[in-house]
């Protein structure tokens, strides 16, 4: 099949309408908040660096504990729906809890609620939709699970679009609303979504040889890109003043994103995953370098399409990657890669620490993962040729 006609297929796929625009609404919540969290840590509620930084840390130690448990057992579980479902419900407890926090034990009080069960959101969501399209879809549902994921990434880009604006209406409270509606709304169309089970060993499922080296090489990624997303939207204030300018900064990826990542699944399909993710990591690190030299602000304009392919491949190429390296245990795959988001995002939290206060050379730090990354990669395809020319001599 032609990409058009996938594209058009995946739209088709019976019964994906409400995990689709659940999924869709739920990235547009996200987007709303994502980029002003911390700046309203600061800002709206009066923290520290250090306060912002354990807050942020404590909730996401808590939300990996939570995933990988519910990960070792969700493969056994027949019906994953519930999981995301008293996820969602969890998290609008913890943010409204949020909205009245003054100081900082209310503040880890929500934001505990809100992101301790937000990892069995993903992991399960992508568990229940490869299941789904194995099932309703299997002659493109690699594809299909990569086009989920740029569903979010839209939503999520047209969420920070929407959370501009309507900071500028309705400050940050308006913000924090807006995210409360993104999982109110996922939990609405999940309640009347029909889960399809199917085997993860299905014939259609391909599997990826196990890769230690691979996995600790995108944690370091994950880790990169996890600082870019809590620090950058305060560099940039720092340096130019309005909070709203990084959510239209981030949104310029939105035009690209869909794009990257139908792109990057078609290309990891023909060349293989670990090229697609090793090239994707070099433009990172030519943007982290770019973003250290604390350049003008249309120059960070103009490196967003590389960091959009980059995101595309970490996000959609990698995450596929990791589910099949676990392909008979998709709840449990999927979970992982949350998993080492989550890791990352605690490591890419205190990493700064290195650095004194919000200066543009805290983008060193994911530089040197980046770099580290790729030569891990190198390590492990240098393995896999010698094992594969091992195992040629012998026969």
């Amino acid at each position: 099949m032609s990409i058009r006609s996938d594209f058009r297929s995946f739209f088709a796929i019976e019964g994906a309408g409400p995990l689709i625009a659940g999924m869709f609404l739920y990235g547009i919540g996200t987007g709303i908040l994502a980029p002003m969290n911390a700046v309203y840590m600061r800002d709206g509620i009066g923290l520290s660096k250090g306060e912002i930084a354990s807050i942020f840390s404590i909730a996401l130690l808590l939300n990996m504990a939570t995933t990988i448990a519910v990960g070792t057992i969700s493969d056994r579980i027949r019906r994953k729906k519930a999981l995301p479902i008293a996820a969602s419900a969890l998290c609008m407890c913890g943010l409204s809890v949020y909205m009245l926090a003054d100081g900082y034990g209310l503040t880890l009080a929500g934001m505990i609620l809100a992101v301790a069960p937000s990892g069995l959101i993903m992991g399960q969501l992508f568990a229940m939709a490869r299941n789904h399209f194995l099932r309703k879809a299997h002659s493109f549902y690699e594809m299909a699970q990569i086009w989920l994921r740029a569903t979010l990434s839209v939503g999520f880009f047209t969420g920070l679009l929407i959370g501009a604006n309507v900071y500028l209406i309705a400050g940050f409270r308006g913000i924090l609303w807006g995210n409360w509606l993104g999982y109110a709304s996922l939990f609405a169309l999940l309640l009347v979504y029909r889960e399809h089970e199917t085997k993860a060993d299905s014939p259609a499922s391909r599997s990826e040889p196990f890769s230690v080296l691979m996995l600790l090489a995108l944690l370091l990624l994950s880790c990169g890109d996890a600082l870019r997303g809590l620090y950058l939207p305060l560099v940039v204030v720092q340096l130019f003043g309005k909070p709203q300018t990084m959510s239209y900064l981030w949104s310029v990826q939105a035009v690209f994103e869909l794009l990257f990542m139908t792109l990057a699944g078609y290309w990891a399909a023909r060349y293989g995953s670990r090229r697609v993710i090793a090239v994707a990591s070099g433009f990172a690190l030519a943007v982290y370098i770019a973003y250290s030299f604390s350049p003008p602000l249309a120059v960070f304009f103009a490196v967003q399409p590389l960091y959009s392919f980059y995101v595309s491949v970490l996000y959609g190429v990698a995450m596929g990657y990791v589910q099949r390296m676990f392909h008979s245990r998709i709840g449990f795959g999927s979970s992982l890669y949350v998993a080492l988001s989550q890791t990352a995002s605690l490591v890419g939290y205190l990493l700064p620490f290195l650095v004194t206060g919000y200066s543009p050379a805290i983008f060193v730090i994911p530089a040197a993962l980046v770099a580290s990354a790729l030569a891990l990669m190198g390590i492990a395809t240098a393995a896999d040729r010698r094992r594969s020319r091992n195992s040629a001599t012998a026969v």
